[in-house]
């Protein structure tokens, strides 16, 4: 339990830094602040993430065959995946490689449990 407790902090934590990112650069917010919009999608993401019945399973939402996000609230944490994914490298490499290395273990585990 306690490792599935520290996945859903690590994926909570890396959304946050996803968001807020995408926040700095498109809405102009100062580094650590999230616009009324950003906070709602980042409060919104973390609700699911602590509601989500298959974080024992799964690394990521995106490895997840469930949505559970409303089509609006899907459609923006899309865009700002899209927005962030590329430049977490320079604003946090280390998180970045994780979770590149990660998604693939992961990707590797579900088509090899496809398979069978």
């Amino acid at each position: 339990m306690k490792d599935v407790n520290a996945k859903r902090e690590r994926e909570k934590h890396i959304v946050t830094e996803m968001i807020s990112l995408y926040c700095r650069k498109n809405h102009h917010t100062k580094k650590g602040q999230l616009c009324d919009e950003c906070r709602e999608l980042a409060e919104y993401a973390s609700l699911r993430s602590d509601k989500c019945p298959f974080m024992a399973e799964k690394t990521f939402c995106s490895n997840c065959k469930v949505h559970c996000y409303k089509p609006e609230m899907r459609e923006k944490i899309r865009l700002v995946m899209r927005f962030s994914g590329p430049r977490m490298i320079f604003h946090h490499p280390v998180m970045a490689i994780s979770h590149v290395i990660e998604s693939k273990k992961e990707k590797g585990r579900i088509e090899r449990n496809e398979r069978c």
